[in-house]
């Protein structure tokens, strides 16, 4: 069972939201699309769905040309960041209403819809209505009805964008278990890094309407094909600095330089940019071998365990993700420290000319 897009692509008056996109996805995986607001990742769920036509393009449903084909006629399901769920039916009667539509045998229906409450954790639910749940419980009840149609392709838009962050917790270990024995082809729709590297299985990384990189999601994180890609998947986004290589030497904006080893010395000499994600930047304690840099603090972020720190180094904007809660003062100089080994390099076009050496030893 696959799933292929092959140059699907679509625009609406004469906006671009999809360009040219070649995909597969493959029976019983985890397919998590990754992008900020606006990137494409709804517009790409629509076109696999069958609720748009692409322009250009062809979507292949198990070898089988599908593209224009009605959304009702596909095993398709999808599941939304808003609970769609019918309000005055039970939960019993919500999910086993698409089998009722089918017109499957009662007993068969009866026999799923108990299954599939077990699974989600509903059976004491059953009798109530959605309006008397918990949120978390109401998006499980959606949850419930996609699965118990047995669709081959089930999309998830955001589904756990509304709901707290002890319920998105557990929400985001249990999905992968509940889907992993379903053979099914899942996507999943986020913005969050954090939920992409939890869930699994394959990303896409997209950005204004393009496929950036696809593969297995921890090399897509340490591996970033280009800055974009990198750009996406961190957050918050990953930092750059403009260096330059000369001879043995690493040199930087601020007059700073460094010896060019591990990575850094096959560059070939030249321009180029460094990357380096905000949780890599130290203060105070930091590696022997770090490069120091004076930046000037603009402004701290508290959340209780950990410090967001906005950083101006020479015009280029930072942010360090500091463990801890450290009170700093703002607009005085910051001192603070970058191990060589977590710096990624890229050409002047964007594309990654040297992976960090910690991501080489994972």
């Amino acid at each position: 069972m696959t799933l292929e897009l092959k140059g699907v692509s679509k625009s609406v008056d004469g906006q671009t939201h999809i360009h040219p996109t070649d995909m597969t996805l493959e029976k019983g995986t985890m397919n998590v699309l990754l992008g900020p607001t606006s990137s494409g990742k709804t517009s790409l769920m629509r076109l696999m769905a069958g609720l748009d036509v692409p322009n250009q393009g062809q979507v292949i449903w198990q070898g089988t040309d599908v593209t224009g084909m009605r959304v009702q006629d596909r095993k398709v399901a999808m599941v939304y960041q808003q609970f769609i769920n019918y309000p005055s039916m039970t939960v019993y009667d919500n999910i086993a209403s698409p089998m009722k539509l089918l017109g499957l045998d009662r007993g068969d229906i009866d026999t799923r819809v108990r299954e599939t409450a077990e699974l989600m954790q509903l059976t004491p639910m059953l009798d109530r209505k959605p309006l008397e749940l918990s949120g978390g419980q109401q998006q499980r009840c959606a949850l419930a009805r996609a699965l118990v149609k047995n669709a081959g392709l089930v999309l998830l838009d955001e589904p756990l964008a509304n709901l707290d962050y002890k319920l998105r917790e557990e929400l985001r270990v249990e999905i992968p278990k509940i889907f992993e024995a379903s053979g099914a082809i899942f996507v999943y729709a986020t913005t969050e890094p954090e939920e992409a590297l939890l869930l699994g299985g394959k990303v896409a990384t997209l950005w204004e309407g393009r496929i950036t990189q696809f593969g297995a999601t921890p090399s897509v994180y340490r591996q970033p094909v280009d800055a974009t890609t990198a750009r996406v998947f961190s957050d918050p986004p990953m930092n750059f600095l403009q260096i330059a290589k000369k001879g043995d030497r690493i040199e930087f904006g601020d007059g700073q330089s460094t010896q060019a080893t591990g990575g850094f010395a096959k560059l070939a000499d030249g321009r180029y940019t460094a990357g380096f994600r905000p949780n890599h930047l130290e203060i105070g304690q930091h590696a022997p071998d770090a490069m120091q840099f004076a930046t000037k603090l603009t402004v701290t972020e508290l959340t209780g365990s950990e410090t967001f720190i906005h950083l101006d180094h020479f015009g280029e904007r930072w942010v360090g993700l500091i463990h801890g809660v450290h009170e700093l003062s703002l607009g005085a100089r910051l001192d603070v420290w970058l191990d060589p080994r977590h710096v990624y390099i890229f050409a002047p076009d964007g594309t990654l000319v040297a992976p960090a050496a910690y991501a080489l030893a994972a």
